[in-house]
């Protein structure tokens, strides 16, 4: 239950929480000052609520908060993003940049980078890219595409499905995906 949870951040002093997005909103609404002792709460798994990103910014504070994207693809953190302020919660919230050993690329229907500020398809790639779909060889050669940027022979990227643009700030916003593809 919400409160097992809330009552084991003092009781063991954990410091750094991971929460998907949902259960993120339910504490939020339900117990989000019971979160003071946390250094860090990692959220994610889906898009976050502005609201309960707002929210959870007035109780605890810049740089605790921090907005984690990735696909089981390419390990469940590709980028992270630190929320310090609400300037950057207008519409969304900043899925950030790519974190250690991490590539991402945003590229039009061409393959070719798009411009800061213009929609395309989110490519992830790097050290915690997978193999493929195992034994489903049409889907992997589908969705783990030679990377063209990378100088390391064999390198992959993994095509998304998701939409996204550069910020000018270097960071990404997440738009949603390109297919019907919902989380259940």
């Amino acid at each position: 239950t919400l409160h097992e949870i809330v009552d084991n951040i003092p009781q063991h002093k954990v410091n750094t929480a991971c929460f998907t997005s949902g259960l993120f909103n339910l504490m939020v609404d339900e117990h989000v000052d019971d979160l003071h002792g946390l250094k860090y709460l990692l959220a994610g798994g889906d898009a976050l609520s502005v609201p309960h990103v707002k929210r959870a910014l007035q109780v605890l504070g810049p740089g605790v908060l921090i907005n984690g994207y990735g696909p089981t693809e390419n390990t469940d953190y590709t980028t992270c993003h630190a929320i310090n302020d609400e300037v950057d919660l207008q519409i969304r919230v900043p899925i950030g940049r790519p974190i250690s050993n991490t590539t991402v690329h945003i590229l039009d229907a061409g393959m070719n980078p798009v411009p800061v500020g213009i929609k395309g398809e989110l490519f992830t790639g790097g050290d915690g890219i997978a193999l493929g779909y195992w034994q489903r060889p049409e889907l992997t050669a589908s969705r783990f595409i030679n990377d063209p940027f990378s100088t390391v022979p064999g390198a992959k990227l993994y095509r998304t499905g998701d939409l996204a643009r550069w910020r000018p700030d270097g960071t990404v916003d997440f738009l949603g995906r390109m297919d019907g593809q919902v989380k259940v």
